[in-house]
């Protein structure tokens, strides 16, 4: 029979008091975040299982741990207000850091809350890239949401875009305005976003029975790529009357290298892009029709969802949020 591992067991293998292998396993006390890491570490590692009945309860602090990869960016900035408004709305406080794409420095971040005693995290990427879920040791049982960059362990809680449906959308508003001839110039190959949206794309066109004029032109996220993409295209004498891009930078490189070799956009070409980027959508010659991911509106579920799951009904899988369509002049005479 196995024997069963008791606290004076933790303790004498992290080399610790018994009381304190109790505080960390219950989480109660003040103990510093590498400690208590310690011991969680140990008691995973000796087998340990810890009884239900014995279980201390959390006691909540009021206190939400929001951790983001990226605090500068364009992407996540939307999502952290959507996020702290719904929080703020029911008098709990955020905690925010920045991990800044490092992740140990997320790790210490972590702990760091934890140590804080927070009743939630919220995990905020910069990208959609699925990203590894936390390890138990290093959440310390706390309620976790992933927030547009969702964890790629289906049972845990995250809340995206839906850029499958993005690309369909892309495309059948390319169709609805008499488009048949229609090619795609996209970032990297190997983002999620890129395959996303070229999937919800594909999809639609085989529903129309239709494909694409030309081979997508993978290449980067600048409007430099935009530029020579559209050139390549233009190129091979492929007749093309709708043109899709991956995002607004792409869209402005296409849209003004179109109009600088006489080609009337979007009379000629309609053009449409991705992310609804203000400063890049509505500052191009011929303003772009583009794709709203509803960042705010991510947080915000995140936030909620996380609520929830602290209050003792969490969620589990993906939510996916659709995104919106903004209709300006490159697909509109």
């Amino acid at each position: 029979m196995t024997k069963r591992i008791t606290l004076d067991d933790i303790a004498a293998a992290a080399h610790v008091s018994k009381a304190t292998v109790s505080k960390a396993l219950n989480d109660t006390g003040q103990l510093s975040a590498h400690t208590r890491r310690l011991i969680l570490k140990t008691a995973d590692e000796l087998g340990y299982v810890k009884t239900a009945n014995v279980q201390t309860p959390r006691c909540k602090t009021g206190l939400i741990g929001l951790v983001t990869s990226d605090l500068e960016g364009r992407f996540s900035n939307p999502a952290l207000i959507g996020a702290e408004n719904t929080l703020g709305s029911t008098n709990h406080a955020v905690l925010l850091t920045n991990s800044r794409g490092d992740p140990k420095l997320e790790r210490a971040h972590i702990d760091q809350l934890a140590a804080r005693r927070v009743d939630g995290l919220l995990m905020l990427g910069g990208e959609t890239d699925s990203r590894p879920p936390l390890k138990p040791n290093t959440a310390l049982g706390i309620p976790i949401v992933y927030a547009y960059a969702p964890s790629n362990n289906p049972e845990d809680c995250s809340v995206t875009c839906d850029n499958v449906a993005a690309g369909a959308m892309a495309i059948d508003h390319l169709l609805l305005r008499g488009r048949r001839h229609i090619a795609i110039v996209s970032g990297p190959e190997h983002y999620t976003a890129t395959k996303d949206r070229l999937a919800g794309a594909r999809k639609a066109l085989k529903q129309s029975g239709l494909q694409l004029a030309a081979p997508v032109c993978y290449g980067n996220w600048h409007e430099s790529w935009g530029r020579t993409a559209v050139q390549l295209l233009l190129s091979k004498g492929v007749r093309i009357d709708g043109i899709y891009c991956l995002n607004d930078m792409l869209a402005r490189g296409v849209i003004e290298t179109l109009l600088a070799q006489g080609i009337r956009v979007p009379e000629d070409i309609a053009v449409i892009g991705h992310d609804n980027w203000q400063v890049t959508a509505t500052e191009c010659r011929v303003p772009i029709t583009s794709f709203d991911n509803n960042l705010q509106e991510i947080g915000r579920r995140a936030a909620r969802h996380l609520l929830d799951a602290i209050n003792g009904n969490p969620h589990h899988g993906t939510t996916y949020i659709g995104c919106s369509l903004i209709v300006r002049k490159s697909t509109t005479a």
